[in-house]
């Protein structure tokens, strides 16, 4: 699998930092963490969303996704419980970023 690119722009002062140590943006109103992730070819992107699918069935967390032929967008939301991103959707997108690098 040939990997993917990240947007590579970094967030907007409004925006603030991303999320150390990945590549992922925190977002304020709902809070989450967002990334896309761009892809040469769609065999490349499903391989990679297939990866994704089985994180999320051994975890328990499911990101929204939205994607197109060569990308996807992906969002975890904060906990609704505390209103925090968890430790465990912190450790999800951390796995996430290991199958972006290849």
């Amino acid at each position: 699998m040939t990997g993917p690119t990240s947007d590579g722009g970094g967030p907007t002062p409004a925006d603030g930092p991303p999320t150390p140590p990945h590549g992922w943006r925190r977002r304020q109103r709902p809070l989450r963490l967002e990334r896309r992730l761009e892809f040469p070819d769609y065999d490349s992107l499903r391989d990679f969303l297939d990866q994704v699918a089985d994180l999320s069935e051994q975890t328990g967390i499911y990101p929204n996704q939205s994607f197109g032929r060569t990308y996807v967008n992906l969002t975890l939301f904060a906990d609704e419980d505390s209103g925090e991103i968890s430790a465990a959707a912190e450790a999800f997108a951390e796995r996430v970023d290991g199958f972006a690098k290849g």
